[in-house]
């Protein structure tokens, strides 16, 4: 691993180390050329666990404690870390953080502790207890052993479908893209899909380097990192991730659409890679495009 990106080897080792504890999520045709890989049927709903568990299961020492500061998906899914290794866990979440979401953390055994504007102010509020003795700090994108584990998703993805021309991902920190852009390493290009709202990976290519971004709309509780990881730029920059924006508008139509016309049921986030299909920002035409799905933690009853 070098000092600032994570690479293929780092990934097979990643996923060695988490294999028994993550489910391999299938894939499916949407359409013709549009391989939909759904992510959202991982443990905790999302891809989070990847990570999280590469994490925890790295360590030379088993913790005695979990700490996480999360907008929610990354707090579920240490909490589910924490519950299945028998580790006492403790998750830090925003006042925007989807009710159902924090709901999920509780019941899965975690100490909640609800305060702060965004993730960035909840972030804060995690060091204190972070930095006591024995305690294991599981950052949501900005690590290497996180980026790593999420580049598994992709390692299966090609394994599932090894002749897809793109891949397209929702970016929020950037661990997921980083793990992705990784695995592919600039063989299969990949493109980031942000909401007009968060677009913190967009500014930072823009500007050359991970900036401050605004956050807002309709899929900020998961994608609404105030500032991309400087792993996951890192990574992407060198596979040569390209970047597209895609309106609120657009990824409630996309979400609406994958469950009418496919019966899959994402979160706003779970639904942005997709926008940018259905809304024609990335042309399908003569191409094999493999779609991350990525979480699926929202109420069902607005679909």
């Amino acid at each position: 691993m070098s000092a600032s990106t994570v690479g293929p080897a780092d990934i097979e080792q990643a996923a060695g180390r988490i294999a028994g504890h993550v489910r391999r999520t299938p894939v499916v045709e949407a359409s013709p050329g549009v391989v939909l890989k759904l992510e959202m049927l991982q443990h905790a709903g999302s891809f989070k666990p990847r990570g999280a568990f590469n994490t925890v299961l790295a360590q030379a020492e088993r913790p005695q404690r979990l700490v996480a500061a999360s907008g929610g998906n990354h707090g579920l899914a240490v909490a589910h870390v924490g519950a299945a290794l028998g580790i006492p866990t403790d998750v830090f979440v925003p006042d925007i953080a989807s009710p159902l979401k924090v709901a999920a953390i509780r019941g899965r055994g975690a100490t909640v502790h609800q305060d702060g504007a965004n993730y960035a102010a909840a972030f804060e509020l995690s060091a204190e207890l972070a930095a006591a003795p024995g305690a294991l700090a599981i950052h949501a994108y900005d690590a290497p052993a996180t980026v790593a584990g999420q580049g598994t998703l992709a390692l299966e993805l090609e394994d599932q479908d090894p002749d897809l021309d793109l891949v397209v991902v929702a970016v929020g920190g950037g661990g997921l893209l980083g793990g992705i852009a990784g695995w592919y390493a600039s063989r299969v290009p990949v493109l980031a899909v942000e909401p007009e709202g968060c677009p913190a990976f967009h500014d930072a290519l823009a500007a050359g380097r991970p900036v401050l971004a605004p956050v807002g709309g309709v899929a900020a509780d998961a994608l609404g990192a105030s500032q991309v990881g400087q792993w996951g730029f890192a990574t992407a920059v060198a596979a040569g991730v390209t970047s597209v924006l895609v309106s609120d508008e657009a990824i409630t139509r996309a979400r609406h659409e994958l469950w009418a016309t496919h019966r899959i049921a994402t979160e706003p986030a779970g639904a942005a890679a997709y926008a940018a299909i259905s809304s024609g920002a990335v042309e399908v035409a003569g191409r094999r495009v493999g779609v991350v799905v990525c979480g699926g933690n929202a109420s069902p009853a607005d679909l």
